[in-house]
């Protein structure tokens, strides 16, 4: 593996600026992150039941005592307080287990068991999670699952701390915000692959751990390598202020839909005058529109939920807790903090609208955003996960789209093209690297990388340009405050240095993950994978009669495209060129996991009528997706 750069004087004198000017003394998050420890794992170490190690939190023992150049000392900061494992009291009866998975496992003793508050990521990490607390507590038996929100770090561990039967059974109610399953579903599916070959990125996945490596996610280390799958709710929350009793534990919901997940809600437990705030209100900026890809979140609908939340719990509670990071105490500090966080999510969004309103464009706005002091000088505020920069982006992006209203911009070349075209102009390759050494020299790296970039898209085996390119982005990650930016940057180095990494962690496709798909959405995941030009002759109409469902599925080919839809008696359609017999799982099992398709037939489990080709065509259609495509080259 290549050696990363140093850091450079121009990002050494920019992060003693940063240390000097910003407010090191407040410390009081360092108590309130170490308050309540009961036991830490020893070590900080987890494996599967081969012996892979799944969590390795020891390897970010580096980050004791002084920030080294090479990191930005608030990023170090927030960091070191991220790393902190072990289970905690929140207040009797209330118990968090941190630092064993990028997520927080919370656990309410019931009367007879105990209520989960989102089960990390993976089935390992979770059960880990559960054997802490067990040891230290009381081996109580899980008598209720909730899930606050529809990412998979909040419910992939869910068959770590219970069983499919358990919840069938009604042993241990399983609660989920309206919507949970579809949006947890499609995400992982629909477009998981890309997001998460750009995941790698984001959370450093493939980097070294170390001062010139991945210091972590800033609202936790990183994504467990475990494994993860889901469990279906049994009980949706449907309203703000719906109360559940489980185990004799009082649970009052607010949902939040379209905030920082498309499913999520906040818990208020009365009895205890607590208050879990998923992950709508933590230790540091979020996300708007998350570097890996998603949709973009409303920052407006976001503000007025935080304010709901204030009005109806915050006022009444003695501490605020999170799917991420540490709590806060005291009912005044805990107003306070929602209140921060509430008018930055706000003041963003009112913000960039007004100045497009005023003809400026996102990097425009974004470019020159000061936040009002208090929410400037506030540790949680700043921008570790998501940033001011591209959050501003996003909401413009929600508003306006991709296109800037500039004609100019309409109809640029795709990268390749524009790439040659812009070295060509700058005098040629080596005019445009002489060019870029000269940025880099100066400390501009922002422009050193646009100029790098061109070279090597226009110029791909450019051994020296990638060279220049993975010192520049390495200066920048050095100069991050937001970990998801020095991460990305420096696996933007690394893959430039040592050759594609892939996807470290591959996009779920867990049985129990695949087997939560519905039937419209197996369908409309096998339409995203048609290879259109190679498809536009095939026309083809199926029937599927899904027999433990009782009803008929109608998928037409044609010009291209896959379009499904539900039959009805008497719709008088015309015959379908074949039909197959098969259940649910079945369907599942031939058309995403082991496609085996003669010995669904021998076996009993798939009839067909008809065409007996079909199928074969349909599938002839569909291509694979790629988890290993490129990103800092062509």
């Amino acid at each position: 593996m290549t050696e990363a750069s140093e850091p450079t004087a121009h990002i050494i004198a920019a992060n003693q600026r940063a240390q000097s000017e910003l407010p090191f003394a407040d410390d009081a998050d360092f108590a309130d992150a170490a308050r309540g420890l009961i036991a830490r794992l020893e070590p900080g170490v987890i494996t599967d039941d081969a012996g892979n190690t799944v969590w390795d939190g020891d390897s970010y023992d580096f980050l004791g005592g002084d920030c080294p150049y090479s990191v930005h000392p608030s990023l170090w900061r927030q960091s070191e307080l991220a790393s902190q494992q072990g289970l905690f009291e929140v207040v009797p009866g209330v118990y968090q287990v941190r630092g064993f998975d990028i997520s927080n496992m919370t656990l309410i003793e019931g009367e007879t068991g105990v209520v989960i508050i989102d089960p990390l990521t993976t089935r390992e990490t979770a059960a880990a999670a559960l054997a802490l607390y067990r040891d230290h507590r009381a081996h109580r038996p899980v008598t209720g699952l909730i899930y606050t929100h529809s990412h998979i770090d909040h419910f992939g561990g869910a068959e770590g701390v219970i069983t499919a039967e358990d919840a069938a059974s009604g042993r241990c109610p399983v609660i989920a915000p309206e919507g949970f399953l579809e949006h947890a579903v499609a995400e992982n599916i629909f477009a998981g692959t890309a997001m998460a070959r750009r995941a790698g990125y984001m959370f450093g996945t493939a980097l070294p751990r170390g001062i010139k490596g991945t210091v972590g996610t800033a609202l936790g280390q990183t994504i467990p390598v475990g494994t993860a799958g889901i469990i279906a709710p049994t009980l949706d929350i449907v309203a703000s202020g719906q109360e559940v009793t489980v185990d004799g534990v009082r649970l009052v919901f607010q949902l939040t839909p379209d905030t920082e997940a498309p499913a999520e809600m906040n818990i208020f437990l009365p009895e205890q005058r607590a208050l879990c705030m998923a992950e709508n209100a933590i230790h540091t900026m979020h996300n708007l529109l998350t570097l890996r890809g998603a949709l973009v979140r409303d920052a407006h609908n976001w503000a007025k939920y935080l304010t709901e939340a204030i009005n109806r719990y915050a006022r009444n509670s003695d501490v605020v807790f999170s799917s991420h990071l540490w709590p806060t105490w005291g009912t005044e500090r805990v107003v306070k903090f929602m209140a921060l966080q509430r008018d930055m999510y706000g003041y963003m969004h009112d913000q960039t609208l007004r100045r497009l309103n005023q003809g400026l464009v996102g990097t425009e706005i974004a470019e020159d955003f000061p936040l009002p002091p208090a929410l400037e000088n506030t540790w949680h505020t700043r921008g570790y996960y998501g940033t001011l920069s591209h959050n501003v982006k996003a909401i413009y992006q929600r508003y306006m789209g991709w296109y800037d209203g500039n004609p100019a911009h309409l109809w640029e070349h795709p990268p390749v093209e524009n790439a040659k075209r812009h070295v060509e102009c700058m005098g040629g390759v080596d005019e445009t690297l002489r060019k870029a050494q000269s940025a880099y020299d100066a400390g501009d790296y922002r422009w050193a990388t646009q100029l790098l970039n061109y070279v090597i898209f226009a110029d791909p085996e450019n051994a020296e340009a990638k060279a220049m390119q993975a010192a520049t982005f390495e200066q920048l990650g050095y100069g991050a405050e937001s970990s998801t930016w020095r991460n990305v940057y420096l696996s933007g180095a690394y893959e430039l240095r040592n050759g594609t990494f892939g996807t470290p962690t591959k996009s779920s496709s867990a049985a129990s993950m695949l087997f939560g798909l519905t039937i419209e959405q197996i369908f409309d995941a096998m339409a995203l994978r048609v290879d259109g030009p190679k498809a536009w002759d095939l026309c083809l109409v199926v029937d599927w009669r899904i027999t433990d469902q009782g009803r008929v599925h109608r998928t037409e080919m044609s010009n291209g495209l896959l379009v499904h839809y539900d039959r009805f008696e008497g719709d008088g359609l015309p015959d379908a060129d074949a039909v197959f017999e098969l259940s649910h799982p079945t369907l599942i099992r031939i058309l995403l996991m082991d496609k085996d398709f003669p010995g669904a037939v021998a076996r009993g489990e798939l009839s067909v009528q008809g065409d007996v080709t079909a199928l074969g065509g349909l599938v002839a259609a569909l291509d694979e997706p790629d988890p290993d495509f490129a990103i800092v080259t062509p």
